[in-house]
């Protein structure tokens, strides 16, 4: 499609960004409930003439955090917030791609606790009890996903932006890092 852009348009670069929304099955994590779980999803793509293309996958993944300053001052409980951490990473030229249901398993992993379309009782006390015991700020869990992404084999260069959607301010928590690895 790049290259078709380059020639028809006689342009000196072209990019294509596709968004998409992805599901994902998940299992609830005590009922084993089985559902569908939409991520919002994009590839894109830029190529110059002369040179190579530049891939870029994007994954917006939701899961729970939970504030440490809520349950360190609270006598019996602390609040929870949604998040989205959106992620997009580029490939060193000749590796993988990692596929989308990785990346976010990957990027889930990061945060207090995953979240899922379909709980029953038991499964809700359980995603509750985690986020419990793994509190995490935007900061931490933005730290915690650089470190991780810093980890994987054929990344290039990779943006991320968390945000908590904050459930007794009037604001959301926000934090955002770029890098190129290479």
């Amino acid at each position: 499609m790049l290259e078709e852009a380059l020639e028809r348009l006689d342009a000196q670069s072209a990019e294509v960004e596709l968004s998409f929304k992805y599901f994902i099955d998940k299992e609830a994590p005590v009922s084993g409930r089985k559902s569908v779980l939409d991520l919002d999803c994009f590839f894109r793509g830029t190529k110059a003439r002369g040179e190579k293309m530049a891939f870029t996958l994007g994954v917006d993944v939701p899961f729970t955090s939970l504030c440490p300053c809520s349950k360190e001052i609270s006598k019996y409980g602390a609040h929870n917030q949604r998040s989205v951490c959106r992620t997009a990473v580029r490939f060193q030229e000749g590796t993988e791609c990692i596929f989308i249901e990785d990346l976010a398993a990957f990027i889930e992993k990061q945060g207090s606790s995953p979240i899922y379309p379909l709980l029953k009782r038991e499964d809700e006390k359980y995603v509750t009890e985690a986020a419990y015991e793994n509190p995490k700020f935007v900061e931490d869990i933005l730290r915690d996903t650089v470190l991780a992404l810093r980890s994987l084999p054929g990344i290039a260069w990779f943006s991320i932006e968390c945000e908590n959607y904050e459930s007794i301010h009037n604001h959301n928590a926000f934090a955002a890092h770029e890098e190129t690895v290479v």
